[in-house]
């Protein structure tokens, strides 16, 4: 049974995604006619925060949102969630983080352009005004919407206490080595991952076992590189595991590497080992993608561990 109380931090971003579902995905200088249109939650910090409350984790979300009706409905939507919203801080002269999202009907994949807003005002400051939650976390969780520093110094402030630090490295870029060293989790999709190692479209060659090689050899502790339905890779010191999906109907790929960190970080701080954290995180994400919306399609704990008994 999964323990309540089991107390996560997250720091990062949150959003409001403006969605439209389209046949195809445009190309560059392509005008495409889309279908439907949706105003839905997002931001991959707060996505990361609803999994890991709807996975049974009491969470602490830090974050920053303009003074403007999308950043008082991202705050409605937490405190349903149970979220603790005491570091969820206002900006006033800055608009909330916006994302315009295409996902296909087709395939469910997406193609997404963010407007950081308030994110990117989020500070080193407002993570130390929050050293209580990390006082009594179980695990802290981190991504790159918002400034670099500022995830520098969670990432201390997590490893100062001993506690896990997971980091899913999106927007994906080449990271620092004193960044890389305080992470405990890396939880790149493929894209991600090759960018990191510096092996991306100029060395599709490269396979996913190069590249998890470089990932320790740059400093990483142990990564989990999410493959969608090809499932995940385990990447630690000791060897390379494949841990294999569930198949199911993708209708919407937003948010589901955030659906895998946050579950997979609940499930890591209430002392699952890596291999049954994954496979439970792997479980809610196949979940995830066959609902519409970010935050709207996050499973609940008790979906997850009935798709579990089921297969």
């Amino acid at each position: 049974m999964q323990n309540k109380r089991t107390h996560i931090v997250v720091v990062g971003s949150t959003n409001t995604d403006l969605v439209v579902r389209t046949p195809n995905l445009p190309a560059p200088g392509e005008t495409v006619l889309g279908g439907t249109f949706s105003v839905v939650s997002g931001g991959k910090g707060a996505n990361q925060a609803v999994a890991a409350a709807r996975m049974g984790g009491k969470v602490s979300l830090i974050a920053r949102i303009g003074d403007d009706d999308f950043g008082r409905r991202s705050a409605a939507g937490f405190t349903q969630d149970g979220i603790d919203t005491t570091y969820l801080f206002v900006t006033p002269n800055a608009a909330s983080g916006v994302a315009l999202i295409a996902v296909s009907e087709t395939t469910g994949e997406n193609s997404i352009v963010v407007a950081p807003g308030a994110n990117a005002l989020l500070s080193p400051e407002d993570v130390q005004a929050a050293e209580a939650a990390f006082d009594t976390a179980r695990a802290v969780v981190l991504s790159l919407e918002v400034p670099l520093e500022t995830i520098q110094r969670a990432a201390e402030m997590g490893a100062k206490r001993q506690i896990p630090v997971i980091l899913n490295p999106a927007p994906a870029r080449r990271l620092p080595a004193r960044l890389l060293s305080l992470i405990s989790v890396l939880t790149p999709n493929e894209t991600e991952a090759r960018q990191i190692v510096g092996m991306g479209a100029a060395n599709e060659e490269a396979d996913l076992e190069t590249i998890a090689t470089e990932l320790l050899m740059q400093g990483v502790d142990t990564a989990v590189i999410t493959l969608g339905a090809a499932g995940a890779l385990i990447v630690t010191p000791d060897g390379i595991e494949r841990a294999p999906a569930l198949a199911v109907k993708a209708v919407d790929t937003v948010g589901a590497g955030d659906c895998f960190t946050g579950a997979l970080a609940v499930e890591l701080a209430s002392g699952r080992s890596l291999r049954d954290a994954v496979q439970f995180a792997g479980a809610a994400a196949a979940l995830k993608v066959t609902r519409l919306g970010a935050q709207t399609g996050i499973p609940a704990r008790s979906e997850v561990e009935e798709l579990l008994a089921r297969r």
